[in-house]
């Protein structure tokens, strides 16, 4: 087999929503893979800080994170292109003059005001309410003790994303009209229960996943068809596309899973492992 570029979304695809410790199946199957020759990244929304804890098993060669906005490639920086302050400070007073909370995301840090806390809170609270892996990622999170900095900290760093909870869909029209040339809304369902408010993600329309992808190939040399992407919600559309090889969880949108060449088991069945072996990565 030829050597691969494996990428993979982190919760709902490597770990269930929000864990941080990689299941043993799972870390003998990337050391196999990487044994194999093969090379594997992280491929995520998260920033780098939320990242870098699971860079430390050594496993992997590089991120792409934020979505696509930072992105590492053995220890080299491709890809850093943080929205510009102007955005940054539009969106963020037409989200508030439509009371959608949010969170701003740098490269090292988060920043929330005190209502986007006290929503996460309120979902770490209620550990049996079914939620979308987005969601579920913060619920873990807050339960395990993650930390908001305050949004009157922010002092101008650069931000790669910015999430959002809105009560209803149409307290994002305004945001839309204005900037949805420039920036994806991916959004879904805060849950099962609840068909009015969502959560979602602004992600800048100069990168995505894909993009990331794309910069590592090329800076590594290596075609489209060496490469295999893993994921689980509609934030990997764009990278399932730009793989070789593209594969959906058992446990992911079904939108993705028609979109996508293979389908796993899920992520609660040691579905990473089993898919690694099934495409011969391991042996």
């Amino acid at each position: 087999m030829n050597r691969k570029l494996i990428f993979l979304d982190i919760d709902g695809t490597l770990l269930p929503p929000g864990d941080m410790l990689i299941p043993d199946s799972t870390l003998q199957a990337l050391r196999a893979a990487r044994a194999n020759g093969h090379k594997l990244f992280l491929c995520t929304g998260r920033n780098l800080h939320m990242t870098a804890p699971l860079l430390e098993y050594g496993c992997f060669d590089g991120a792409i994170c934020s979505a696509g906005g930072y992105v590492l490639c053995d220890g080299q920086v491709l890809v850093d292109l943080p929205m510009e302050p102007e955005q940054c400070s539009g969106l963020s007073a037409v989200l508030e003059q439509h009371g959608v909370d949010y969170t701003l995301e740098s490269r090292d840090d988060t920043f929330a005001g005190p209502k986007m806390t006290a929503r996460w809170k309120f979902t770490a609270d209620a550990p049996d309410k079914p939620l979308n892996s987005e969601a579920a990622r913060w619920r873990k999170a807050m339960q395990d003790g993650m930390s908001l900095t305050p949004l009157s900290r922010y002092d101008g760093q650069p931000i790669y994303k910015i999430v959002y909870i809105a009560e209803h869909l149409r307290d994002l029209d305004e945001a839309k009209r204005l900037y949805q040339d420039q920036f994806v809304f991916c959004e879904s369902n805060l849950d099962t229960m609840d068909d009015g408010m969502v959560n979602g993600e602004l992600i800048n329309r100069k990168f995505d996943k894909g993009t990331g992808i794309r910069a590592i190939c090329r800076h590594l040399g290596h075609p489209k068809e060496d490469t295999i992407g893993f994921g689980d919600s509609d934030n990997d559309l764009q990278m399932t596309q730009a793989a070789g090889i593209s594969v959906c969880m058992g446990n992911g949108s079904e939108r993705l899973k028609q979109l996508c060449d293979r389908i796993a088991p899920t992520v609660y069945e040691d579905g990473l492992a089993r898919e690694f072996a099934a495409l011969g990565l391991t042996e």
